[in-house]
């Protein structure tokens, strides 16, 4: 059933793919004005305890980490083994805080795991929707302003990534120099 509906898919074409999104955001806005204000205000609050949950949750996280990483720190190694048994240490506490922190694209991927499939598609019609739109609407300097910012934000994040590097490999070597001492 699911490869034949993917194969189906496989054969429509955008124009048709974009026919079918539409309408089933379409019917996504009549769901919607068709619920009560009690409705909404349930779905909201819903929406919202489950956002401040996930935030509490990462709070306690980032304490709990802290704490662990303060400890580490606080370990004074004597010999060489010891100093790799301690970067091993931060080495892992820093794995299990990439692994565990839920970073806003995270958060993103858990609230789209909780949508259901016509959520879903209602969502992403809407998003195309909107970008045809855009794209419809605008000049080719703004097209071209756009992308010189997507460009530029690329470099930054870049250079972010690179000043942390630098960053993580001085703190790497005035410890090891401070444990040489």
């Amino acid at each position: 059933m699911a490869q034949r509906g993917q194969k189906k898919r496989a054969e429509e074409t955008e124009e048709q793919r974009n026919k079918g999104l539409s309408h089933m955001a379409q019917r996504g806005l009549e769901r919607k004005t068709e619920e009560t204000e009690e409705q909404r205000n349930s779905r909201l609050s819903d929406m919202a305890q489950r956002i401040q949950e996930r935030r509490a949750k990462e709070i306690r996280r980032t304490k709990e980490w802290s704490i662990e990483k303060e400890e580490l720190q606080g370990m004074l190694p004597v010999d060489g083994r010891q100093l790799e048994n301690v970067k091993g240490e931060l080495l892992k506490l820093k794995k299990k805080e990439a692994a565990d922190c839920p970073t806003m694209a995270q958060r993103g991927q858990d609230r789209r795991a909780e949508e259901t499939e016509e959520q879903r598609n209602s969502r992403l019609a809407v998003m195309g929707q909107r970008s045809q739109e855009r794209r419809a609407e605008g000049t080719d300097e703004q097209r071209n302003s756009r992308l010189s910012a997507m460009v530029q934000h690329a470099r930054e994040r870049r250079l972010n990534v690179i000043e942390g590097q630098n960053h993580h490999q001085i703190q790497t070597f005035y410890a090891a120099r401070t444990v040489l001492n």
